[in-house]
């Protein structure tokens, strides 16, 4: 894989998880017919609808987010800021913007901190910055 592809993947496969949010949200969560559907006795989907709704009344991701922002801070590895970001966004598109916002700011900053200091030194400088120039 080559440096580029490295650096780009973590951020490439938030792209899923943030479609997977807003799906549940647009198409499980607040259409008028979902809800009058799960009335009584309902598809066998009902329950699982049901549970996602009491996580965010609850503010369930928003706490899963901010663990995952602290697991971050504690376990200095890619994975951990990758997740940070991901519950973050879950919780940012479920409405519990406050930590979710929180999570994706800080797991960004370590994703990216991580992913510069796994760059080699010469190639953070512009060509030419750390040449020695002659005395005239």
């Amino acid at each position: 894989m080559t440096g580029k592809m490295r650096l780009a993947l973590p951020w490439l496969l938030l792209v899923p998880v943030l479609l997977a949010a807003l799906a549940l949200r647009y198409l499980l969560i607040e259409p008028a017919d979902m809800i009058h559907r799960c009335d009584g006795t309902g598809p066998w989907w009902c329950a699982w609808r049901q549970q996602a709704v009491l996580a965010f009344l609850g503010y369930g991701y928003g706490y899963a987010a901010l663990a995952a922002a602290a697991l971050a801070l504690a376990w200095k590895h890619r994975f951990s800021a990758w997740l940070a970001i991901a519950c973050g966004l879950v919780a940012l598109q479920l409405y519990c913007v406050d930590a979710g916002a929180f999570a994706v700011l800080l797991g960004s900053l370590r994703l990216l901190r991580l992913q510069a200091a796994g760059v080699a030194p010469g190639k953070q400088q512009r060509r030419g910055e750390r040449e020695v120039q002659p005395q005239p």
